[in-house]
């Protein structure tokens, strides 16, 4: 794989959509495959894809006075961050080698070869560091509520916008209505607009790696003098192994361990990834969220208008259950059991999610009624077997990095730590 970083201006090359009021940065990657290398591979989380085409642009706003420049109009971004941003993009169709346009770090090198078995090169950058944490902002109730967590830190959001190459035929996914919210939250604000999601031909436009999100965030780290990239994947996710790893305790969780594959790359790239609510489920997630003050910005839906969530998707079908719970009150939905999107809660568990279905169930009234009748019936869940996911796992605040713990740690006593019969129901997670 040979991969190169161009940065241009934005009607050089008609990348997706208007300027959004001229002056965009624009960075174009383009990879080349070896011919060892795939067109189909494997996203780290286990999901088979295929890709499309072989280049996308991320589209930074306008630098600021004092953005370092690398000469001839150029942009400087630490090789680096260059790097990560494109292994996010390229991992999963590289087999042997990858070759960037820059030197990078020893230590960058070693973290794509320790989890890939690839060798990256060529070697002769020293590494990068920052001092500041920065959250990546979708607006969803997670990352509301690390921004609740930490008030003071810089939002960045990733906008999907339109392909020069690719028809766009999700333009039901309003990614518009989700960057105008997070205009309205009044923080720091930098919003990163990139195609990069028509990378792939299948299963349909998304990130080649989850951690793809983040390209922007990377492209910027230097910039902003970013240290930490904080993302609101919380216990389901880190712990619990999120919709892949059904039923299955993952401390060794290769997309969000400190020491997992992904981890090892941004932390080589200066800019490790921080979670704050990595110890906690999304029912506390969802409190802190609506109990703060960006409440009514709240919209995990990726079809809903400016004036709401469309509430008839698979993932409004899903927070409504647990902001029912939370709010103790009946499901608000017009989804019956027979819809599709209910059809896997009518099958037998394990579920994706199912620490979260299990907390619903148990908590809202007149859930025979609902379409997750079938699924109460099956788990029999109740308020004192679902009482540990109101609490904090202690684990997860060990692996917040140094500089941002003892804030994530005081707020996290708050809302209590987890006994050691809780942390128990953790780590069996899946067993018996």
């Amino acid at each position: 794989m040979r991969v190169t970083w161009t940065a241009g201006e934005p009607a050089r090359d008609g990348a997706g959509g208007s300027d959004g009021g001229g002056g965009e940065r624009v960075w174009r990657l383009t990879f080349l495959l070896d011919p060892e290398d795939a067109t189909t591979g494997v996203c780290t989380d286990g999901q088979r894809m295929e890709l499309r085409t072989n280049s996308c642009h991320v589209r930074l706003p306008p630098a600021g006075p004092a953005a370092p420049y690398a000469g001839r109009g150029e942009p400087y971004v630490h090789p680096d961050l260059l790097a990560a941003a494109a292994w996010t993009m390229a991992a999963p169709w590289t087999r042997r080698r990858v070759t960037f346009d820059r030197a990078i770090s020893p230590e960058l090198a070693e973290a794509i070869s320790d989890g890939w078995g690839v060798e990256a090169g060529p070697v002769g950058e020293r590494p990068r560091t920052g001092s500041r944490l920065a959250i990546s902002y979708s607006g969803g109730a997670d990352s509301v509520a690390v921004a609740a967590i930490l008030p003071d830190a810089p939002l960045v959001h990733f906008q999907r916008i339109s392909h020069p190459r690719v028809p766009n035929r999700w333009t039901h996914y309003r990614s518009d209505v989700l960057a105008r919210l997070a205009a309205r939250t009044g923080r720091e604000l930098t919003v990163v607009r990139s195609d990069l999601e028509f990378l792939l031909a299948s299963p349909r436009p998304g990130y080649p790696e989850h951690h793809a999100v983040a390209a922007g965030a990377l492209l910027l780290a230097g910039e902003l003098d970013l240290g930490g990239i904080a993302m609101g994947y919380e216990l389901g996710s880190r712990w619990l192994g999120g919709d892949r790893y059904l039923c299955r305790y993952t401390p060794d969780n290769p997309m969000w361990a400190p020491e997992g594959r992904w981890g090892r790359v941004f932390d080589a790239a200066g800019l490790p990834v921080v979670l704050p609510v990595g110890g906690v489920s999304e029912a506390v997630t969802m409190r802190v969220a609506l109990e703060s003050e960006l409440r009514d910005l709240v919209r995990w839906c990726l079809r809903g208008s400016g004036d709401g969530p469309c509430g008839t998707c698979g993932k409004c079908l899903y927070k409504e259950l647990i902001q029912a719970a939370v709010e103790r009150r009946p499901l608000a939905t017009t989804v019956t059991a027979k819809s599709a999107v209910a059809r896997k809660w009518q099958e037998s568990p394990p579920y994706g999610g199912q620490e979260m279905i299990e907390y619903g169930c148990a908590r809202v009234p007149g859930i025979e009624s609902t379409p997750f009748a079938r699924a109460a019936e099956l788990l029999g869940a109740t308020e004192e077997s679902t009482r540990w996911l109101d609490h904090c796992y202690p684990p997860a605040i060990e692996e917040i990095p140094e500089p941002w713990r003892e804030r994530v740690a005081a707020y996290m006593e708050g809302v209590g730590l987890m006994t050691p019969d809780e942390c128990a129901r953790v780590e069996n997670w899946g067993i018996g």
